[in-house]
Order: C-alpha cells, then sequence, then structure tokens
C-alpha cells in the first residue's frame, strides 16, 4: 500500500508564495501531526488553497527540522507568537520542493 501524499491546506497569501517561488518552507507546531514520520523527507505532498480542489501544487518533502519557537528571526516569531500565542513551542520546519507541472 503507497503512503498518501502530505496535505497541506494554505491561506491564499500562503499558497501563491509557495506558488511564484518565494516559499519553501512551511512552518507547523511539532507533534503528532507535523513530525519526523509524518513529514519524512521523500513524501509526497499536496499543497492546497485552502481546502478546495481547484488550486493544488504537488512536491516532495525536500527536508525537515525542528527548532524551538525562539529560535526564529524577528518575521518568523512574529507569525508564530500571533499563530499559536507563544514562542514557547516546537516548531517543525517542513522545506518543500514543488515538480514542475508541464502546460
Amino acid at each position: 500500500m503507497s503512503e498518501k501524499p502530505l496535505f497541506i491546506p494554505l491561506k491564499t497569501e500562503f499558497y501563491e508564495q509557495f506558488e511564484n517561488g518565494t516559499k519553501t518552507d512551511e512552518l507547523r507546531e511539532y507533534g503528532k501531526r507535523w513530525n519526523e514520520k509524518t513529514c519524512r523527507v521523500g513524501r509526497a505532498v499536496t499543497i492546497s488553497k485552502g481546502y478546495g480542489k481547484q488550486n493544488r501544487l504537488y512536491g516532495v518533502v525536500s527536508s525537515f527540522s525542528r527548532y524551538h519557537g525562539s529560535w526564529f528571526n524577528s518575521p518568523h516569531k512574529e507569525a508564530i507568537k500571533k499563530c499559536y500565542g507563544t514562542l514557547d513551542i516546537k516548531i517543525a520546519v517542513i522545506s518543500i520542493r514543488l515538480r514542475k507541472v508541464e502546460q
């Protein structure tokens, strides 16, 4: 049985950053859903604009790291604090290499 792709729904602004190549890493709270096992290097990824089926990007996990929330630089720290309410958490950094889609 083959492994299902890792599904990552994103807000429009972050989806568009992946789409235009300015974003290659997704940060999530480290835990049961986002860890070394579930985000193993080589696993297929489906990035979705929200939960709809119309805007999708496809790729593969190219690397995975875990850091304490206080480790990041200012823009990331602000985003982590805004999203999770604290920097005192572990953050999964999921690097994704998108596949080229032929037109």
